[in-house]
């Protein structure tokens, strides 16, 4: 007998296709399968909306069947109140990336948690612009090299990282923030957990919710899947470091 007969087909989520395009390593394709999974886990995925602006996050929708709008870059949270706002038994969801929701769009983030607006946000940090070639992102680290700080982030020109979670906590509104990470399997479930959390918070009309997530660009970093990953855990938590922030 086969070995592979032996070892039972790791069920794909219904919302989620179950391939992706992403480069090797992203983690972009795990977040998109636990997102899938935990759609299907509470029964909502003719009930989502999900609204993804410009960036690598644009593509979700090509991966998970539920209903979508597709934003200008760092609006989805104007689309995303507006929606809630006019379908409140919708379950809205935003799906950014740091180059997004960090830059262009932090005015629209920051007010739609003080607002304590009635949506969920799942905010992927890789530390760099992913989608247009690897410029230098508002949560890009002291010293990490990028397109356009390629002898690295320096103070001097371009500040400190942004930490948003730390940011929206000094807000009255929100009900829960969290920061977790992909880079192993324990930290794959904490997410799932968190998207969860965040998602439930909606369906029971707590509040405002966000899930950031530090996650890996082997591409734009010119590492090694294995290399991203162990700079995600070993390098970026000690700059974002992952925990609850708030959770009312």
């Amino acid at each position: 007998m086969r070995v592979s007969a032996l070892i039972p087909k790791y069920p794909e989520p219904e919302t989620y296709v179950g391939r992706t395009h992403y480069c090797p390593g992203c983690g972009h394709a795990t977040l998109h399968k636990i997102l899938g999974e935990v759609i299907d886990e509470l029964g909502i995925r003719k009930k989502v909306i999900l609204v993804e602006p410009v960036g690598c996050s644009v593509l979700a929708l090509r991966y998970l069947k539920v209903d979508g709008i597709q934003g200008p870059h760092g609006r989805a949270p104007a689309i995303a109140t507006a929606v809630k706002r006019l379908k409140p038994e919708k379950i809205v969801l935003t799906y950014q990336g740091d180059g997004d929701l960090a830059a262009i769009g932090t005015n629209e983030i920051l007010h739609a948690a003080n607002r304590g607006e009635l949506f969920s946000v799942i905010f992927v940090n890789n530390a760099v612009y992913g989608m247009t070639g690897g410029q230098m992102a508002p949560t890009t680290l002291i010293g990490q090299k990028s397109t356009t700080t390629p002898t690295g982030r320096m103070i001097e020109y371009a500040g400190y990282p942004l930490r948003i979670c730390e940011l929206l906590n000094t807000l009255d509104a929100p009900v829960y923030l969290e920061r977790v990470s992909l880079y192993d399997v324990e930290q794959i479930a904490r997410a799932r957990a968190a998207l969860k959390k965040a998602i439930t918070n909606q369906i029971e009309k707590k509040g405002f919710s966000l899930v950031e997530v530090l996650s890996n660009c082997p591409t734009n970093w010119k590492m090694t899947p294995e290399e991203s990953w162990r700079f995600v855990k070993e390098e970026m938590t000690k700059i974002f470091p992952l925990g609850i922030f708030r959770d009312r």
